[in-house]
């Protein structure tokens, strides 16, 4: 597998020169370990895929996106033979068209990443972003429950939403606030609707980056892309978090279920 090499701290990169988001999800792919599909849960608000592995079951999680329904034309094709596949099979959804089935191989993806205790801090993203942020710019893409916490502890918060709720300001002004940021924090929606790369590019090589949410991949080849820290989750309990998503449970839900939030950072250079 190749890698993108980076200079120290970022450098910036132009959007001929970047690599795409789909040579992103060809190298989390390749880099997986084998493994089989157990179980595929498509909940409303979170899909769950578990794999058993050579480290026996793991769950992972992606945010459930919905395709626009028209009769006659499946969302997820193969729905009822998932269980039992390869997991490269379904992790190589997130390289095809349509919403829930890149929900579906995000979700693979993150079953199989190894786990890596040693490589992680048990911190969520809320805690990284005010520790990053303290006295400085940030701007979170992406609304998060903890933004009226957060924005007490941050220099200046601007929030952008594709949906924007009141106090939020539409995606369109990124290009406006991103380039002025001294701390950018990216929802990981934006690799299943595949949207970073373009956000990438607004980035000052100053700032640092930070890509939260449940479906963040805990793996570092995000950081050969220009993420500094990746805030994610890992399932401990899988049957009572998988039963939550099977009957429509948000993410506090599923977090009370058996999940705990973790962070990585991208290894300094001496």
């Amino acid at each position: 597998m190749t890698k993108t090499n980076r200079v120290s701290p970022r450098s910036p990169v132009s959007c001929l020169n970047r690599p795409s988001i789909m040579k992103l999800f060809n190298e989390l792919i390749h880099s997986l370990p084998e493994g089989q599909v157990v179980h595929v849960n498509i909940g409303l608000h979170w899909t769950a895929v578990v794999v058993e592995g050579e480290s026996g079951e793991q769950c992972g999680l992606a945010s459930t996106l919905h395709d626009e329904h028209s009769h006659g034309i499946a969302d997820i094709p193969d729905a009822g033979k998932l269980e039992g596949s390869d997991a490269f099979d379904l992790a190589s959804y997130i390289l095809e068209d349509g919403a829930t089935k890149s929900s579906v191989g995000m979700a693979t993806i993150n079953a199989l990443l190894p786990r890596k205790p040693n490589t992680w801090v048990n911190l969520n993203a809320e805690d990284v972003i005010a520790e990053k942020g303290a006295g400085k710019s940030v701007v979170l893409i992406g609304h998060f429950p903890f933004i009226s916490r957060l924005e007490k502890k941050v220099g200046r918060l601007t929030v952008l939403e594709l949906n924007p709720q009141p106090g939020d300001h539409p995606v369109s002004i990124a290009n406006e606030v991103i380039p002025n940021a001294d701390v950018v924090a990216i929802t990981s929606m934006t690799l299943l609707n595949k949207t970073l790369n373009h956000l990438l590019e607004m980035i000052r090589p100053e700032a640092t980056v930070i890509m939260l949410g449940p479906t963040t991949p805990l793996s570092p080849i995000l950081f050969d892309y220009g993420v500094d820290l990746l805030c994610g989750s890992i399932v401990d309990d899988i049957q009572p978090v998988l039963q939550a998503i099977r009957q429509g449970a948000n993410f506090r839900q599923v977090h009370k279920a058996g999940v705990h939030l973790v962070s990585i950072a991208k290894p300094s250079r001496s």
